[in-house]
């Protein structure tokens, strides 16, 4: 895994001559792209097609879309994602909303920043096993149905039919996952959601310390975030968030903050999907966390008094992130 993690560097592409053509919301800037994986029409085409093939699995049953529904925001509505082969996973299935604005890609590993090494470990993982497939296997499923998109996509490379280009043709086509079309951006939010954004915004609550900024989250761009709720304490000893990187105890429990654009749409909530409803999570949030004596709760998790009336202004707030 390394290795192929290594190798989205190793070959360079020559940058496309016409500059890519985002489709980006008023004030969003501009993603991040890798230099050796320039954006092309091409790309983004090819690797729509593999988010959706099934092909990409070991045993032809599932393909990313499988774990990432555009009906849900790119989630899957379960608790923990379920892998082509059964094997349930440790983690609810991230959002790929705006998903190119990330400062990283997982719940909790700060290494794997770029969508290219991230789309090798549901391809090869093996704790958990998700599309479970070998490089073999899948080079020869390329060269049979893909040669020709790969040839278009990576007209510069001598030998195109790489495990490295299908991972940077999903990447482009992830990066185009921009989501930034709510009532919220448009100015368009009722009374009862304007009180609840109000109420997001106030120091309070204190929302915004982990999901500020245009994206509703603070991990963005060049910002490694990561937060202990007090979800649990102690924290599972087969899921203790950072700490498993770092081997920091005072990591243990730390989490990405997701975007909170599309929420609505995208319960179960939390890393292990343990919240069903938005109505949890800030239940949970208000009483400091469910484990708020927890040494390693992040000092911005304080809790907060709600009225009724208050929590249903802030729930509708957070329904009016939903693109539309």
């Amino acid at each position: 895994m390394v290795a192929l993690i290594a190798a989205l560097g190793a070959c360079a592409t020559t940058p496309a001559t016409e500059p890519y053509a985002w489709d980006l919301p008023p004030g969003f800037p501009t993603p991040r792209v890798p230099a050796d994986n320039p954006m092309s029409d091409d790309k983004v085409t090819l690797g729509r097609a593999l988010f959706n093939d099934t092909r990409l699995s070991g045993n032809g049953t599932q393909s990313c879309a499988s774990c990432h529904l555009a009906e849900l925001a790119f989630t899957d509505g379960r608790t923990t994602a379920i892998g082509s082969t059964g094997a349930i996973g440790r983690h609810n299935s991230m959002s790929l909303t705006n998903v190119a604005y990330n400062s990283s890609q997982t719940w909790a590993d700060p290494t794997v920043i770029d969508l290219e090494a991230q789309a090798l470990v549901p391809l090869f993982g093996i704790s958990p096993v998700e599309l479970g497939i070998t490089e073999d296997v899948l080079l020869s499923r390329m060269r049979a149905s893909y040669a020709d998109d790969l040839a278009a996509a990576f007209p510069d490379d001598a030998d195109p039919i790489t495990v490295t280009n299908v991972a940077r043709a999903i990447a482009s086509f992830e990066r185009t996952l921009i989501s930034g079309s709510s009532r919220f951006d448009r100015h368009q939010l009722a009374p009862q959601e304007q009180r609840g954004l109000s109420l997001f915004e106030s120091e309070r609550l204190g929302c915004r310390s982990c999901h500020g900024g245009f994206n509703f989250t603070v991990a963005t761009g060049d910002r490694i975030q990561m937060f202990n709720t007090a979800l649990y304490d102690p924290y599972p000893a087969h899921d203790r968030g950072l700490a498993e990187i770092t081997q920091i105890t005072a990591d243990i429990g730390r989490f990405k903050p997701p975007t909170l654009r599309n929420i609505a749409l995208t319960a179960p909530y939390m890393h292990d999907g343990s919240l069903a409803t938005l109505d949890e999570v800030i239940d949970t949030y208000a009483s400091g966390g469910r484990a708020s004596t927890s040494p390693y709760r992040s000092p911005l998790v304080t809790g907060f008094m709600l009225t009724p009336d208050e929590k249903a202004d802030l729930v509708a707030f957070l329904g009016a992130l939903t693109n539309e």
